[in-house]
């Protein structure tokens, strides 16, 4: 439950006892008050995005007369924070949607700390994929905030995608680039160096002999993606779609295809290669 009425019948259970589960953000509001109108769609969107990380308590000003009073209510709207039993914060008066997240923040643990646990447990678990795509949206949610821009950039580098990675670490500012910073720059290099695998420098030499060749490149595109080199491998595959969208009864599309699953349907990289392929196809 996000969102409840509080009435006489149940303040006890939601403004005191839940309190001491998770923060209860108490909105007194009344029909009469417009800016009550524009404050509440607000906090009820909030309610929603936090997915029940804090309770929505709204309590009708009018209705419940006796309990405004007792707790000192003298204009609408105000919200109030409950915290163990206690109110800790709050404010009068409609506030901007950035005041009122300011203020939850002191009391809530932020949206993409949830993804960012789940991406732990899934690179844990070898799901590489799974949590990119869950740090890439805790990356855009937190507003590139270090830590998770350290963090996903960990994971694509993990995962071999070294130009995305050294990208993503490009964006942290020159004063926040700190020892983990450094190690994973230092660790694209190292994997730049190593570089690719005997088998695939030797397919690219006899591509490079013969670049019309689309059973080498097919075979040259496997191994990019067995080693996680998948924005090459998808290119190479690309050359052969454009030339022969059916060629060897699909086989080009089934490996482009299995490549974007293997990458993540919800990844950046995958959505890009899918409408690339979805422009030579239609």
């Amino acid at each position: 439950m996000n969102v409840v009425d509080i009435d006489q019948n149940n303040a006890q259970q939601y403004l005191i006892d839940e309190s001491f589960n998770r923060p209860v953000v108490v909105d007194f509001w009344a029909d009469w008050c417009a800016p009550c109108k524009q404050l509440m769609p607000l906090l009820e969107k909030l309610a929603d995005e936090y997915a029940g990380a804090f309770l929505l308590a709204k309590i009708n000003a009018d209705e419940q007369q006796g309990m405004s009073q007792q707790l000192g209510v003298r204009s609408l709207p105000t919200v109030m924070v409950f915290k163990d039993g206690q109110p800790v914060d709050g404010f009068s008066g409609a506030q901007p949607e950035t005041a009122v997240r300011e203020m939850l923040q002191k009391y809530l643990p932020s949206p993409w700390d949830a993804k960012m646990v789940e991406a732990m447990d899934l690179l844990d678990q070898g799901d590489t994929s799974g949590a990119i795509a869950l740090l890439r949206t805790a990356w855009e949610e937190s507003d590139k905030l270090v830590d998770v821009t350290l963090a996903y950039a960990g994971a694509l580098v993990e995962s071999n995608r070294l130009d995305e990675a050294e990208e993503v670490l490009n964006e942290v500012r020159l004063v926040d680039r700190d020892a983990l910073h450094e190690q994973l720059m230092a660790q694209i290099e190292l994997k730049r160096e190593a570089g690719k695998s005997p088998e695939i420098e030797a397919l690219e030499s006899e591509l490079a002999s013969d670049e019309s060749n689309h059973s080498v490149r097919v075979k040259l595109a496997v191994q990019l993606t067995t080693g996680a080199h998948y924005r090459d491998s998808l290119e190479h595959l690309l050359v052969v779609l454009r030339a022969d969208r059916d060629w060897n009864n699909g086989e080009a599309k089934r490996l482009y295809l299995d490549t974007i699953a293997s990458i993540g349907k919800g990844d950046p990289l995958a959505a890009e290669y899918q409408r690339k392929l979805f422009s030579i196809l239609y």
